[in-house]
């Protein structure tokens, strides 16, 4: 499960970046909402507009339990699979429907690039996505190649548990030890900014999602961007760790 792609070169890097996928990096035209909604439709025979339900920065396996909580239908492992399985079967459909209002978010090429050239990081995911709808969705984008590892909605429910297991996949890959102060954990929710305290790493918070900058500031990160235009105050950032 760890691995999305092969690596192209060795690093040894000795920081960390870990990166939030929907608002963060790319935004797929609420192609992710429409799955779920059709993925309800289909496989429970509830139509619903998914009113009351929090998505953002929260995991896929998460909200499934969520809206079958909302509906009254049993949490169990074989109706979480199946509501999964039907938004999985769904997201393929609405990325290409959403394709003129979804896109990579301004600065993010740049940054995945220069980033990715630079021996010193690493570059993984940390994101309540299942495994298999990051890659759609990277795949999509066409960023996927900058990704060999993450953390996924598949390992955890809890989103703040899922920063252990992309730290732990990043030290077996590169056979180093990545303190706290040398983990950057960046996104555009309140729950990206408490997943990555909850492992005492640094927190980068970009108001290119659902949040504002002043919503964002309130929950305290290391650094906050209303975007990622500008590389150089985003490496700097990363930069004054040595």
């Amino acid at each position: 499960m760890p691995m999305l792609s092969e690596p192209k070169t060795m690093k040894q890097p000795n920081k960390l970046l870990l990166w939030d996928i929907d608002g963060t990096l790319l935004t797929t035209g609420s192609a992710g909402e429409y799955a779920l909604i059709q993925a309800l439709k289909n496989h429970f025979e509830i139509d619903s507009k998914l009113e009351g339900i929090e998505i953002a920065g929260r995991t896929d396996k998460g909200i499934a339990m969520e809206i079958l909580r909302k509906y009254n239908l049993p949490e169990t492992l074989e109706n979480i699979t199946r509501f999964l399985d039907g938004y999985i079967e769904e997201l393929q459909h609405w990325l290409p429907k959403r394709q003129e209002t979804g896109r990579v978010l301004e600065g993010i090429a740049t940054i995945l690039e220069r980033a990715h050239q630079r021996n010193d990081l690493a570059q993984g995911l940390l994101t309540g996505n299942l495994q298999r709808g990051a890659q759609l969705k990277l795949e999509h984008y066409q960023m996927m190649h900058y990704f060999e590892f993450g953390a996924f909605s598949d390992d955890h429910h809890d989103r703040n548990q899922l920063p252990a297991y992309a730290k732990q996949r990043a030290e077996e890959k590169f056979q180093t030890n990545f303190s706290p102060e040398n983990i950057f954990v960046i996104g555009d929710t309140p729950h990206d900014i408490a997943c990555g305290k909850a492992i005492g790493a640094k927190t980068i918070a970009v108001a290119t999602g659902r949040f504002t900058l002043k919503e964002l500031k309130k929950h305290q990160p290391t650094a906050t961007f209303q975007d990622l235009t500008n590389f150089q105050e985003f490496f700097a950032i990363i930069d004054t760790v040595s």
